[in-house]
């Protein structure tokens, strides 16, 4: 039902901000599963089927990312999702649903108790997507407020949609806004 085409997996690493050496590079994946749409161009009242496999690529997409930063060293997620042109936005929202953030946490091991951040869009093949990030155990992280731009150049396609899930091993270069540093964290998923 929900075949996937292909995944895609980007990696970026920040070495250098306003022309400053960092004390430490800051990295950046996405894996981003390319599937089926079982409903595009119709309407289904039911999207259970969409949640139940969000839950799995949750698990799938973060396992991957894990593979490539380490599960210790993840500081931050968030996930997306693009919805290509024949689907409705709701199909996106259903596989970013509440169980694939607890597949995301799941594949982690870690007590987060803080809400992974989404966005969606629909669009055609090639549509960029800005996935926001937090810090994993607490959204008031001010340093760890920010996002990862990623597209795939041939999807979605108009029966497709793009399941992103997000991570950092660090919050923004150079952070100096004030606000709750991570080594103040209480564990509420808030602060």
């Amino acid at each position: 039902m929900f075949e996937i085409r292909k995944i895609v997996t980007i990696k970026e690493t920040v070495c250098r901000e306003a022309d400053k050496e960092l004390p430490q590079p800051i990295n950046k994946v996405a894996v981003m599963a390319v599937i089926k749409n079982p409903a595009a161009g119709q309407y289904l009242e039911e999207l259970q089927p969409f949640i139940d496999k969000g839950g799995q690529l949750g698990v799938l997409l973060t396992e991957k990312a894990m593979e490539i930063l380490g599960r210790e060293n993840i500081e931050s997620f968030g996930k997306g999702a693009i919805v290509g042109c024949d689907g409705e936005i709701e199909h996106g929202a259903a596989m970013n649903h509440v169980k694939f953030g607890n597949g995301m946490r799941q594949a982690l091991n870690y007590p987060c108790k803080t809400i992974i951040p989404s966005t969606i869009v629909r669009g055609a093949a090639g549509t960029p997507l800005c996935v926001p990030l937090v810090h994993r155990e607490a959204n008031l992280v001010r340093s760890h407020f920010d996002a990862m731009e990623v597209r795939v150049a041939d999807a979605p396609k108009n029966d497709e949609l793009v399941i992103i899930a997000a991570f950092a091993d660090n919050g923004r270069p150079l952070p100096r806004l004030g606000g709750l540093k991570k080594e103040e964290i209480v564990g509420d998923g808030i602060r």
